[in-house]
């Protein structure tokens, strides 16, 4: 039984790619779930801050009611970066996002940072939305919670299987967490708002404050408080980034998902704020906000109650999904560049890239299980990267519509990606993207210095180190593809071959292995390393019984290498006769299966790495199947009698 067909589902063939695209309903659960998920903890993180200053709903209401005006200057600065963000739809069809803006418009720099903190943000977000998701759960089963990493890396291989199974299928898996959350918190929010015009509703009670070192209010703690709550942004570049998942046609159905998306997100972030605010809720490390907004709103053990968590806790846990289907396609994207792995640009089974999922996911449970799956501690090291990206993606669309205003009429520009056609709204749609730039700008600048000590100095060291990885490997692989062209100055002729077997024991795969050498008609040595004298001497023995022809050179080795003294025997080979070309044996026991095969040496791949740095050196591996004694070959074929060597 194939485990990874089960849990992965059958092959699908490089034809079956086009019908992997998804509609507007479906892309709404994909790449939208991050973004809707934030407004489950991001009022949350603007009240923390607030409540730095000692304030509570008796002493300090109008200190904790800023969190609406601070809610309100979020929600505009959502339809900024929304409009700007439908212009790099339309202008990009083939998806990218800010990488791909920035490399067309601003240069390879750029585009690397820009990629390098959606990249960071992408991973940040699994650990985060996974983390919140987790919290929830916690909220309604208190006993839970010491098995709050446990149970967030649980989920992380559940959502990582779910994707390698296919962007389509993860895609309706998702969708119904996804509804049942918009359906469960709207429903929430409609009788919250009937009982708050009625008079009926009430302030919530018993919950255990967070505690903290008490600060005075200030322009600073509210910038602090206003980055905080920025996190509700987090997301909105993903359906730009994806727009080649989506059905034709491709701009038009991920510009109005991102309309939709947009839509619910500030009516869902506001509406949680403003009954927040009217039940006096206070963030706790107990209780989430979105707890006490059920429990007050429905009453405590009320079903209601328990599905609005339900539907939390499930688009939190599934918001990761955005991520899932964004990381892979943008490190495709750069490793296509060269810039990261070639690995990453492969699609698995499943028409997905398996690589950047298996990547992805290792790199989330890292920071979960370091973090210790807690919100709170991830959230600074959030959201710097995703307002990089927003500045520079914005900036990009600048420079292009700035290009675009020196074309006449019908004429066309070359850039890297997409053509330039004249415009004649070029000047407000610079003026929108030049206002998001700045905008995004001023928000990272104020997250960045306010989260600095919390966490954020993390990501603004990350993002460089990996730019300078991400131009180290270019530059490698530029490296290859110079030595690659070069013409080479030697003309073809033919080599003389020696072969050598490397021999560790005597037995059945030995002689599969010197009929392979004696099949190919050239010369051929067998050598064995003499780290024991004692398997030396049994060796030679055994050779003169079983083999019987041919020589079987013993290389001492009293300091117990390997490499070193095959090494050293093919460099006199060469300078006995320097045109010889040697061709190098080795054999492998092949197991039925990986924890069979993880019971032996292995040395073969080690081998080929040390013997592929010396010129004119071929190495050959011969394996040999072990089967079980049940599962005995169909045909087993007696050791030919020794001929002449050739």
């Amino acid at each position: 039984m194939n485990i990874g067909r089960i849990l992965v589902g059958k092959p699908l063939q490089t034809k079956d790619l086009i019908h992997q695209s998804i509609s507007k309903p479906v892309g709404l659960a994909v790449f939208a779930s991050d973004a809707l998920s934030s407004t489950a903890y991001a009022t949350e993180e603007i009240l923390i801050i607030l409540a730095f200053t000692g304030a509570t709903w008796a002493s300090g209401g109008n200190i904790l009611g800023l969190s609406i005006p601070i809610a309100i200057a979020i929600a505009i600065l959502l339809v900024i970066v929304t409009i700007s963000y439908r212009q790099t739809i339309f202008a990009y069809p083939g998806g990218g996002g800010a990488y791909i803006v920035a490399r067309d418009n601003l240069g390879e720099i750029p585009a690397q940072v820009a990629g390098a903190a959606l990249l960071t943000d992408y991973i940040l977000t699994v650990a985060v939305s996974i983390s919140a998701g987790v919290a929830q759960i916690t909220s309604a089963f208190p006993g839970l919670r010491p098995l709050r990493v446990e149970i967030a890396v649980a989920v992380i291989i559940f959502i990582t299987v779910i994707n390698l199974r296919g962007l389509k299928e993860s895609g309706r898996i998702f969708a119904v967490p996804t509804y049942f959350f918009l359906v469960s918190t709207f429903l929430m929010l409609g009788v919250g708002l009937v009982r708050f015009l009625s008079g009926s509703l009430p302030t919530v009670v018993d919950v255990e404050a967070m505690h903290h070192v008490v600060e005075p209010l200030g322009i600073f703690l509210i910038l602090r408080a206003f980055s905080s709550g920025c996190t509700a942004l987090t997301g909105i570049e993903a359906i730009s980034n994806g727009i080649t998942a989506f059905k034709e046609p491709r701009s038009h159905n991920a510009a109005t998902t991102l309309t939709w998306m947009s839509g619910i997100l500030i009516a869902l972030f506001l509406g949680i704020t403003l009954l927040a605010n009217q039940i006096h809720a206070v963030p706790s490390e107990t209780e989430t906000v979105i707890s006490q907004l059920g429990r007050t709103i429905y009453g405590e053990g009320s079903i209601f109650y328990l599905l609005t968590l339900a539907g939390t806790a499930l688009i939190l846990l599934m918001a990761a999904n955005t991520s899932y289907a964004d990381f892979p396609r943008l490190a495709a994207l750069q490793a296509a560049d060269g810039f990261l792995p070639r690995q990453l640009t492969y699609r698995g089974s499943r028409l997905v890239f398996s690589w950047g999922i298996v990547l992805l996911a290792a790199a989330a449970s890292l920071l979960v299980i370091v973090a210790d799956a807690r919100t709170t501690a991830l959230i600074p090291l959030y959201a710097v990267g995703v307002f990089m990206s927003f500045t520079i993606s914005q900036a990009g669309m600048v420079v292009r519509f700035n290009r675009i205003s020196k074309l006449k009429p019908g004429e066309i520009g070359h850039s890297l990606e997409t053509p330039l056609t004249y415009d004649p709204t070029w000047r407000h749609k610079l003026v929108i993207s030049a206002i998001g730039a700045v905008c995004t700008f001023v928000v990272m600048c104020v997250f960045a210095i306010t989260k600095f000590t919390s966490g954020a100095w993390f990501v603004v060291i990350v993002i460089p180190t990996l730019v300078f990885i991400f131009f180290r490997i270019h530059r490698h692989y530029k490296d290859v593809a110079i030595n690659l062209s070069r013409e080479s100055t030697a003309s073809v002729r033919t080599q003389p071959v020696r072969t050598v077997i490397l021999v560790d024991n005597v037995h059945a795969e030995t002689v599969r292995m010197v009929n392979f050498a004696k099949s190919l008609g050239h010369r051929w040595t067998a050598i064995h390393v003499g780290v024991s004298p004692e398997k030396a001497e049994e060796a030679k023995t055994k050779w003169q019984s079983r083999i019987g022809e041919g020589e079987l050179v013993i290389i001492p080795s009293p300091y117990r290498q390997l490499i070193e003294p095959i090494r050293d025997y093919i460099e006199q080979l060469q300078a006995e006769e320097p045109d010889c070309f040697v061709h190098v044996i080795m054999g492998h026991l092949a197991m039925e299966n990986y924890w069979e095969q993880a019971l032996h040496q292995n040395s073969a791949l080690i081998f080929n790495l040390a013997l592929a740095q010396m010129e004119d050196v071929a190495v050959t591996t011969v394996p040999y199947q072990i089967h079980h004694i049940h599962r005995q070959p169909k045909a087993v074929v007696e050791p030919q009698a020794p001929t002449e060597q050739n």
